[in-house]
């Protein structure tokens, strides 16, 4: 039985640069199927561009909380959301609305779950420290995922910091973030291999993947669009370092 590997990546934000060095990365790999989790747009400069190109290249595209609630912001909203809602236009804002929350797939036996935050909701967070009840949660039949069997494993984003865990033969799994890293300053994303599509366990694997790009790009394409909030913006990318802990 043939194997195949899937890229999937989470939580681009608006930074293009970093979306390319991961998508030349995946190519240089062989891998011809990517799974994107949300989260294209906010905090970064490039929303619009970055929905152009997770649109053409990714077989799913799920959508994020950013996804969800900024095409719901008003006029008379923060002027940084704003400013964002209006980069990316409401044509994209409305497409990427309608993206799915939940996607299945069946690798080598197992039965894989992704979606971007958690099963309880797209805007309920689970951290890498999160309590026995939070993780067990994340493999719940929900509305959000839709009913059926649990999954064996299940994949998400969100909270920008990659981890693998596994507990009493389920496995939980973040890919990181693409262009927002906040747990080393790189693009993060992951790779599955498996036989697809089938119900009979094989050889089976999961990488996480770090990749350094050029950040002084992507923090001049912000300065050149005149982005709100760069001073928070350059510190998250140059230490991944997230802005509200900084005093």
């Amino acid at each position: 039985m043939a194997t195949e590997r899937i890229a999937i990546i989470s939580d681009v934000h608006g930074n293009l640069t970093a979306l390319e060095a991961v998508l030349a990365d995946v190519a240089a790999r062989g891998i011809e199927r990517v799974v994107n989790l949300g989260d294209d747009v906010g905090k970064g400069p490039r929303g619009r561009a970055v929905v152009d190109r997770t649109t053409e290249v990714c077989e799913v595209n799920v959508r994020g909380n950013w996804d969800d609630f900024l095409p719901q912001i008003l006029d008379d909203g923060a002027p940084e959301m704003v400013w964002w809602r209006d980069e990316v236009g409401a044509d994209r804002l409305a497409a990427i609305r309608r993206r799915p929350l939940c996607h299945d797939l069946r690798l080598s036996g197992r039965r894989i779950r992704l979606f971007h935050a958690s099963a309880a909701s797209v805007h309920t967070r689970v951290h890498f420290h999160h309590t026995p009840e939070e993780f067990a949660g994340m493999f719940a039949a929900t509305e959000l995922t839709g009913p059926g069997p649990e999954p064996d494993m299940v994949g998400y984003g969100d909270v920008h910091d990659a981890y693998v865990e596994t507990d009493r033969g389920r496995t939980l799994f973040n890919v990181g973030s693409v262009g927002n890293a906040l747990d080393e300053p790189s693009a993060a994303y992951a790779i599955l291999e498996g036989v697809p599509d089938t119900v009979y366990p094989a050889p089976f694997g999961l990488q996480l993947v770090r990749l350094p790009y050029d950040v002084d790009a992507e923090l001049a394409a912000a300065r050149a669009a005149d982005m709100p909030q760069y001073a928070a913006w350059e510190q998250e990318l140059r230490t991944a370092v997230y802005r509200a802990l900084t005093p």
